[in-house]
């Protein structure tokens, strides 16, 4: 599938973004979106695999899409990281919160698939933070912060353009994203 679509997955945290992106990179071959930061790597982290670290003025030479300061660095999404994506054939897969999802919309239109996941019981989402291994303060922090509040719930500017999915079960999400797929394969043919 080369469509030069992003797949923007949001919603809250514990929800299954992460998991749902690497299915998408496993499944579908999509491009995993390397982001970047004005950071310095961390042990371990490497340059153009876990993002690609920037300085301030290479960062300003970005064409970003969207960006973040964040404990005095920049974070931010480029058009320069879709197109390498684009170019190996395939099409790219990103997690963003909901206010990048926006801005991937408002400024990619319809190459911008945007998928929202979501589960019936929002308690759920504490269990799966600490199952994974997040310390508890971490996941009490995280349940208190506003981000978390927002993703949550779609929000108005993405109720018309988000494809929504219940992840509550492993296999009927796999099942919504494949038909999802589909659907996109189906409108560029």
């Amino acid at each position: 599938m080369n469509s030069g679509k992003v797949f923007v997955i949001v919603g809250a945290a514990g929800s299954g973004k992460t998991t749902v992106a690497k299915y998408l990179h496993d499944r579908y071959k999509m491009v995993r979106v390397i982001t970047h930061t004005t950071r310095a790597p961390r042990p371990n982290e490497r340059d153009g695999v876990d993002y690609h670290f920037e300085t301030p003025a290479s960062m300003n030479r970005l064409h970003l899409l969207e960006s973040v300061e964040y404990d005095h660095h920049l974070y931010g999404s480029s058009l320069e990281s879709l197109i390498t994506g684009w170019q190996t054939g395939h099409d790219d897969v990103i997690v963003l919160d909901t206010k990048g999802a926006i801005t991937y919309h408002q400024k990619l239109g319809d190459r911008a698939v945007i998928i929202f996941l979501t589960v019936s019981h929002v308690a759920s989402l504490a269990h799966r933070m600490v199952k994974r291994g997040d310390e508890l303060q971490a996941v009490q922090s995280r349940l208190k912060s506003p981000e978390y509040h927002r993703d949550l719930h779609l929000s108005n500017a993405l109720k018309e353009i988000a494809n929504v999915v219940v992840n509550d079960s492993w296999s009927q999400t796999t099942t919504q994203v494949d038909r999802i797929i589909r659907q996109i394969s189906s409108e560029n043919d």
